[in-house]
């Protein structure tokens, strides 16, 4: 099992369907998590339950508690996150700085007033969105897609040797032809090639498909994965461009 270190009041449920890919709120981070920040346990109780239904993994923190993790996580942890949701609470306003110093992931606060100032003082914060509740999680994901769209607008394909992988959903190409894989296979490859250059470790690739704090999977599944993932490859190739060693992981264009 993947080895956690907090002992925060966290909730995590396993990504199923297709995440974050519903319809045309499409965003690169299936597996990826949704962080729910409020002091009110029936708040971020709520949204795990409602994010759950659209297959999407949660972690919940009060406020003392999120700011104890975001200045001490791993850089793993946090490259795992896909949004930052903001709840009501009292030391919001200082929230993005904080998060700004370790993420550069869309952050997005829910406004329980239609308070034009506030608004204003949100954004001048550093958030990157503010919606109105009540709303819907299915708008709250596309307004998180929209917004990575709009980060990768200028990056959205990356190539290595006879590999391309995008960063909008759509099917990698693999020498010239586009190559369909399962959800999984698919963003470990994008992981891969995003990464390019250097190795990453099995627990790394398990936080970029399946969140930081699923109990409900074993890490060795990632094995699995990358080993149907280079069969495809190395049938379409000719050979097999993942590099793989002990105790220091797998890499794509590394020596």
């Amino acid at each position: 099992m993947v080895n956690r270190s907090l002992n925060f009041r966290i909730g995590a449920r396993l990504a199923s369907g297709y995440g974050f890919f519903t319809n045309n709120a499409a965003a690169d981070g299936a597996g990826k998590m949704i962080v729910v920040v409020d002091n009110r346990e029936l708040v971020t109780s709520g949204y795990q339950s409602l994010f759950a239904r659209e297959g999407v993994s949660t972690a919940t923190f009060g406020s003392e508690e999120f700011r104890d993790w975001v200045e001490t996580a791993p850089e793993a942890d946090l490259s795992a996150v896909e949004a930052f949701l903001l709840g009501d609470f009292d030391e919001r306003a200082v929230c993005p700085r904080l998060i700004r110093s370790r993420s550069t992931a869309p952050m997005i606060a829910l406004s329980e007033s239609r308070n034009l100032d506030g608004t204003l003082d949100l954004f001048a914060a550093g958030v990157d969105d503010v919606v109105a509740k009540p709303v819907h999680v299915k708008e709250i994901l596309a307004r998180v897609g929209a917004i990575r769209r709009r980060e990768n607008a200028e990056a959205t394909r990356t190539v290595v040797g006879e590999i391309c992988v995008y960063q909008d959903g759509r099917d990698a190409e693999v020498a010239g032809k586009s190559m369909a894989l399962p959800r999984r296979e698919r963003r470990i490859l994008e992981y891969l090639v995003s990464n390019r250059g250097r190795r990453v470790s099995k627990q790394q690739l398990f936080n970029a498909i399946y969140g930081i704090f699923d109990e409900n999977v074993e890490e060795n599944v990632i094995e699995s994965h990358i080993s149907k993932l280079r069969k495809k490859l190395k049938m379409r190739l000719g050979y097999d461009p993942v590099s793989s060693k002990r105790y220091l992981g797998y890499g794509i264009g590394v020596e």
